[in-house]
């Protein structure tokens, strides 16, 4: 009884806080409502929601031997502490889109985004996180693409791998080009980040070799070094020797990126993946626990309104309307096909007992959902005003100040030179106009609560604490992400010689290791040598493609469960499928047909190449205008490849369907035998 009026309190105060951001018109709310209708919705989704799931869906069971204790070969399958797979597998999930993404759609607003962050997590990406690792487990850690291949058939399952692998490769190089741009002539972050790499090392070695098993040990000597490594940063970044050596510009950070890469996937995971993903997720939560405690303390009153003007398309940051687009820039804070790369290539490796599944794949998800809403939070507390002129770029709002605060001022949202110019002199800046992409303005929400509620005179500090914490956020994927797209290729190479698809042959590991790192490695360099960053290149189609990705996942998720003769289960994936075919398919559809030159591909080439041949370009942009009417061709090129893919899969996985329904042959489901487990208590020998 205690318990059940425990969870209807519980219920009763989400109920109110997500009904107060929902309707509050005209006055300005807390931010801590945004805190209590998280954690609501989360306990009741995860103790509910994910139980039912677990239990009656996906049938789980603990006395089942996984991946990982059948296969241990001590490098790529290796049984591994459960909160150690929490962290790595959080760690790998956890890069740029849970920051970024609500971050730049704030544009339209607080309200739309919250609301996505929510709903789509408890009902779709937790969902598709749960599923995907729990179908890759009973596989022998089968990737995504192999998975449909086994299940759907030749026509899906190519299409499929097809698909993941070339859209894991541009999320990669995105990855990568965030990562880059946020380091570039930084030392404090480029020494901070390396420092975690040789950190990592030692850290596997201590739990794997000097004290097995002493994990508590091991995390506080870890995180004790990491923030050593941040104290240590602003010793280099004040030290006219040592700030040299790592005051770095993109290219050369670019080739030491994707030397890191080649390193994170061909070394035994419990050397440098594992660890260092493991000890990063310290400092991830530790940030997010800090600046939601401080969120807490302050309880700062959202600026920004519910709706802006701008939900009908007109945005300075990006162009597009609400629908689609709010669903497609905030991806992984909601619902992120890149987590079904990672619940399919390496964590089913590390899976120690199939009890965890519920914890690390909906749980994980949940944490990360949590920190796309501290990211809303960071974003729409600042002035609207200041929120734009910080986002907003230069072609857009004037390359002037006074131009940029006139324009910006006239949309409702006053701001001042001298409003900005004290801001970036506080953050250690010399400006903060037109630093778009969303980490600046980012960082200057989080170092203006953390100034708030724990010392206004350390603001420089904790601005470039955060630029660092946002890129040890994204590096960390960036190494998964290169190992699980080696496990990609193994599986696909595999079908044609069996010796290539094993995981852990030497060869097979160094040669597609090298593929891998050179495709997202050739991406990666083409953006840092672009004359405008890289960002019109590969930015536009990294939504789109993470969001068709999920739908691919939640594909052959839909099959499997149809398949297993739960029909009547199968709207668990089925419903946030049709909703991501719908959104991703007509996202992709105005990318390439759109006549606003600000959204379609097609419309900005025209556009550029009329003005080039028209002579009415300034001698800087004609020069790089064709290289920029190529980029803008080859990502509707791109977005179209996976718009075909993505709707030959689907109507696959319908094909089976029928099929199956209709009492006509399929292929049988690839489950691996039931063996059980030797590493639970209950374990007797026949």
């Amino acid at each position: 009884m205690l318990k059940t009026v425990i969870w209807i309190l519980i219920g009763g105060l989400g109920a109110a806080a997500v009904g107060g951001i929902a309707l509050q018109r005209g006055e300005t709310i807390n931010s801590l409502w945004f805190i209590v209708a998280a954690l609501c919705v989360y306990a009741l989704a995860y103790r509910f929601y994910a139980a039912w799931i677990a239990a009656k869906v996906l049938a789980i069971d603990p006395t089942r031997a996984t991946p990982a204790e059948r296969l241990d070969n001590g490098r790529d399958f290796v049984p591994t502490n459960k909160w150690i797979v929490f962290g790595h597998h959080f760690a790998a999930i956890a890069g740029p889109g849970p920051l970024v993404g609500p971050t730049l759609a704030a544009q339209f607003g607080y309200l739309p985004g919250t609301l996505w962050i929510l709903i789509g997590a408890v009902l779709g990406g937790c969902v598709q996180d749960m599923v995907t690792l729990f179908f890759s487990t009973r596989r022998n850690a089968r990737s995504l693409g192999q998975m449909a291949r086994d299940e759907l058939g030749v026509l899906g399952g190519t299409a499929a791998l097809i698909a993941t692998f070339a859209i894991m490769i541009i999320l990669i190089a995105v990855l990568g080009l965030v990562v880059v741009n946020a380091m570039k002539h930084s030392p404090w972050a480029t020494s901070t980040v390396a420092a975690t790499i040789p950190i990592a090392m030692i850290i596997g070695l201590y739990m794997r070799s000097i004290r097995p098993g002493r994990v508590l040990e091991a995390s506080i000597f870890g995180v004790a070094l990491l923030l050593a490594s941040v104290v240590y940063g602003g010793f280099v970044d004040r030290s006219e020797t040592w700030r040299v050596v790592f005051d770095h510009d993109g290219l050369t950070l670019a080739w030491w990126v994707i030397g890191y890469g080649f390193a994170a996937a061909v070394l035994p995971v419990w050397l440098l993946l594992a660890p260092r993903d493991y000890l990063s997720t310290f400092v991830k939560l530790g940030t997010i626990t800090l600046l939601a405690t401080a969120i807490v303390i302050l309880r700062p009153d959202v600026r920004m309104p519910a709706l802006t003007p701008f939900i009908d398309g007109s945005g300075p940051i990006f162009g597009g309307k609400l629908f689609p687009f709010v669903f497609i820039t905030i991806a992984c804070g909601a619902i992120s096909g890149f987590h079904a790369l990672i619940s399919s290539g390496t964590t089913p490796k590390l899976l120690t007992n199939e009890r965890d599944i519920r914890m690390i794949g909906y749980g994980g998800m949940l944490l990360e959902s949590f920190v796309a809403m501290m990211a809303m939070v960071a974003a729409t507390v600042l002035e609207p005003g200041v929120f734009f002129a910080v986002n907003s770029p230069a072609g857009v709002v004037g390359a002037e100040a006074a131009a940029a605060v006139a324009k910006i001022s006239s949309w409702g949202f006053p701001v001042t030179v001298e409003q900005m110019q004290a801001l970036a002199a506080q953050m250690g800046e010399t400006t903060l106009f037109a630093r778009t992409g969303g980490a600046p303005s980012l960082a200057v929400g989080m170092a203006s609560i953390f100034g708030s509620a724990f010392g206004d005179g350390l603001l420089a500090l904790w601005y470039h604490f955060a630029i660092m914490f946002e890129a040890i956020f994204i590096l960390t994927t960036l190494d998964a992400g290169t190992r699980v797209g080696r496990f990609m290729l193994q599986d696909m190479l595999g079908n044609f010689w069996p010796k290539l698809g094993e995981t852990s042959w030497t060869p097979s590991v160094l040669l597609t290791s090298a593929i891998v790192v050179a495709g997202w490695g050739y991406f990666l360099y083409i953006g840092v040598i672009d004359p405008n960053g890289g960002v019109n290149i590969l930015w536009p189609l990294f939504g789109i493609a993470n969001q068709m990705l999920a739908a691919i996942a939640l594909s052959v998720a839909t099959g499997i469960l149809v398949k297993s003769n739960k029909l009547h289960y199968a709207w668990i994936s089925g419903v946030p499928l049709a909703w991501l075919v719908t959104i991703t398919s007509t996202a992709a559809w105005e990318k390439l047909v759109s006549a606003d030159i600000r959204i379609g591909f097609f419309a900005a080439a025209n556009d550029l190449s009329a003005k080039l041949e028209g002579g009415l370009l300034p001698p800087e942009k004609a020069q790089v205008a064709p290289q920029l009417i190529f980029n803008l061709h080859l990502d509707a090129v791109i977005t179209l490849f996976f718009v075909i893919l993505l709707w030959l899969i689907v109507l696959d996985m319908l094909r089976v369907i029928y099929r199956h329904l209709a009492g006509k042959p399929v292929l049988p489901l690839s489950e691996a035998p039931h063996i059980p487990s030797q590493l639970v208590e209950n374990w007797a020998r026949d």
